[in-house]
């Protein structure tokens, strides 16, 4: 009977621990969520909020280009919905988190003649959150 409790109380103390929501793979996993739900909302400012001031990815590009070329794609996209997954997530510095995201994105593509079309793409983006001033930031990404 002693044992079952202890192994309860184990139990108990495990979960705890894996929900540990100031944990900083919690903490990452709830800025990709975020980020989620701000593409989903088409909302440029809070997408660019999740940004490093430092921002520069694979191609060159910073978080003022990153905001125009959202712009369009909220234009060309009416309706998004994406579905993430994290295939890996790792911390080589206490401050940095590496993660690999696997994103299927579905849009409606807007056109003159009022039908629509469904626009879907599964992409695969390798990102680079760094801590700053407390919060988890994207300073680099590349998507495939």
């Amino acid at each position: 009977m002693l044992a079952r409790r202890l192994l309860a109380l184990a139990a108990l103390a495990l979960l705890a621990a894996c929900a540990d929501e100031d944990s900083p793979e919690q903490q990452v996993r709830a800025v990709i969520e975020r980020m989620e739900r701000a593409v989903e909302a088409r909302d440029v400012g809070d997408v660019v909020a999740l940004l490093s001031s430092e921002y520069r990815d694979a191609y060159g590009n910073t978080a003022d280009d990153v905001s125009r070329r959202i712009r369009g794609y909220f234009i060309a996209n009416q309706s998004i919905h994406l579905l993430t997954r994290v295939e890996e997530l790792a911390f080589p510095h206490p401050d940095e988190a590496r993660a690999t995201v696997l994103v299927a994105m579905v849009g409606r593509e807007a056109d003159a003649t009022g039908a629509w079309n469904l626009a879907t793409e599964l992409r695969t983006f390798d990102v680079v959150f760094i801590r700053e001033d407390g919060e988890w930031k994207v300073s680099w990404a590349e998507w495939r």
